[in-house]
């Protein structure tokens, strides 16, 4: 009992012979883990949802909640999640107890779609040339525009369409507008779909290459008409070549 009563004691002594507090216990960092399932679920919306843009599931495609479960190598409720959030977006069917199908792309759809995507890029465009941004903002436009020319003269038509979606998303996210920003990237993906699927029944795209340096010379210059005129003519070109092609393929939908 004695040494019990004699602890606090020399305490008191400390404090008061030091006056300072004794140090406070660390606090222990607080770790926030993101749920696995939540992971699981975005991973298998990003996978389904790449291989369905790239065409490694086509338009028609279908396959069971338990097929794509075991080819993501997950559990069936993440393919749930994700197919829910595809059917959202318009890129697949759900049907109760037959998992999905592939949603098709018909001409109309396309055809809707590059004018709205034609209204809103060239709207972009005019934003960033009246704001006369630094090479340094500009340069992965450059580097786009750069690589697209050395795609085609090695006749890579798969890194000449990657180099051209990086200047086209460039060009966009530049003018700093979030809602146009999430609005054509919407719209850019199924157009993404379109072109992997034609991307080789087209001519040789040498004049899409001539026409991004021309929105370059005009965005340098500040001619925001100039630009718009440009993305303009391109955007409407390019959407004139896809439907020739669904008509000369006969195609009703991709």
């Amino acid at each position: 009992m004695a040494n019990t009563r004699a602890l606090p004691q020399r305490r008191t002594a400390t404090k008061k012979a030091t006056g300072r507090k004794p140090p406070a216990p660390a606090r222990k960092a607080t770790v926030i883990a993101l749920p696995v399932r939540a992971l699981r679920g975005d991973d298998a919306y990003q996978a389904i949802r790449r291989r369905i843009l790239d065409n490694v599931y086509p338009p028609g495609h279908q396959a069971l909640e338990s097929a794509l479960a075991e080819d993501l190598g997950i559990s069936r409720t993440p393919v749930r999640e994700a197919l829910i959030r595809l059917s959202n977006e318009g890129l697949v069917e759900v049907i109760p107890r037959h998992g999905m199908r592939v949603l098709p792309v018909s001409p109309l759809d396309m055809r809707e779609i590059y004018e709205v995507l034609t209204a809103l890029e060239s709207a972009a465009a005019e934003m960033l040339a009246r704001r006369k941004p630094t090479d340094a903002e500009l340069r992965p436009l450059v580097d786009a525009t750069r690589d697209m020319g050395r795609a085609l003269k090695a006749n890579d038509l798969d890194a000449w369409a990657a180099a051209d979606e990086r200047f086209h998303q460039g060009l966009v996210e530049l003018a700093g507008n979030r809602t146009l920003i999430d609005a054509v990237a919407r719209l850019a993906d199924r157009v993404h779909r379109a072109r992997m699927f034609t991307l080789r029944l087209r001519p040789k795209p040498t004049t899409s290459t001539e026409e991004h340096t021309a929105m370059l010379d005009r965005i340098r210059a500040g001619d925001a008409r100039g630009v718009v005129e440009v993305n303009r003519a391109h955007r409407e070109r390019a959407g004139r070549e896809l439907l020739a092609i669904f008509e000369r393929y006969r195609l009703h939908q991709l």
